[in-house]
């Protein structure tokens, strides 16, 4: 860990960020309040992934919790109870700021879940693209039972994966599912065991982080950008990420490694 810390950048008094390799570890840091998202937290989510975005030596993300019990529990509800509607309203856009920033990170992101990611906590591991929880995980979106609504993307991601009838069961009833369960339904999508999460994580990262990074941005952008559409437009959006790496460097030493059977050395360009 000693080389972890040494390469740690802080975005505010709860997110870090460390790096190993390839890969960047983003550490959701408020252990006092089970990371619980406070205005305070969602700028620091937001600061963070506006950096990542722009790091081209970044190939993939992974979301963890530095506390033992919790991925993060959501919202801050008792700050949200001491603001005005005014206040609330003025909160809004930097807490949108927040989930819109992982989910449009242009690198793979997984999320390392244990514990609780309930609300805004699990709307912050919909937002990555892979996610892997350990055998203690509880997900959910309960936030009917408060009085609101799923407002950090969740009424459009779990339908995404689950489908639009599972989806609303599911934040109708504002119920809660464990581990086993949450794999069943494919709310995650890869169950280990008890405080293996970020271990396993960071392996599946190293793994992926192997690849061209000019590769893996453009796969996912035309995961994304293809995903809800018809397949002629999907292939179309397919066609414009595909050529955008085809003359690439990445693609010239991919080609090339593989007729030396040698490891490429990318070039990320």
């Amino acid at each position: 860990m000693a080389e972890a810390a040494a390469q740690e950048e802080r975005y505010g008094e709860f997110v870090a960020v460390r790096r190993h390799g390839y890969v960047a570890e983003f550490v959701l840091d408020r252990p006092k309040a089970m990371n619980a998202v406070s205005s305070a937290m969602a700028g620091a989510i937001g600061e963070a992934c506006v950096a990542l975005s722009a790091d081209r030596d970044v190939r993939v993300v992974v979301v963890t919790s530095s506390h033992e019990r919790a991925f993060c529990v959501g919202a801050d509800l008792k700050e949200r109870n001491s603001f005005t509607d005014a206040e609330l309203l003025r909160q809004r856009p930097v807490a949108r700021a927040a989930y819109t920033g992982v989910l449009d990170l242009p690198m793979p992101t997984i999320a390392a879940v244990h514990g609780f990611a309930l609300g805004g906590g699990f709307e912050l591991a919909l937002s990555c693209d892979l996610i892997v929880a350990d055998a203690t995980a509880v997900v959910g979106l309960p936030e009917v039972s408060v009085g609101v609504i799923p407002g950090g993307g969740g009424t459009q991601l779990l339908p995404r994966r689950v489908g639009a009838a599972r989806a609303a069961e599911l934040i109708f009833s504002a119920r809660r599912l464990e581990a086993a369960e949450a794999r069943e339904l494919g709310l995650v999508d890869q169950l280990v065991e008890a405080g293996r999460d970020r271990t396993e994580a960071l392996a599946l990262a190293s793994r992926i982080a192997a690849n061209s990074p000019v590769g893996l941005r453009a796969a996912k952008r035309a995961l994304r950008l293809g995903h809800g559409l018809d397949l002629r437009a999907g292939l179309e959006v397919e066609d414009a990420a595909w050529r955008s790496v085809a003359f690439s460097g990445d693609r010239a030493e991919g080609v090339a490694a593989f007729n030396e059977k040698r490891t490429p050395q990318w070039p990320g360009e």
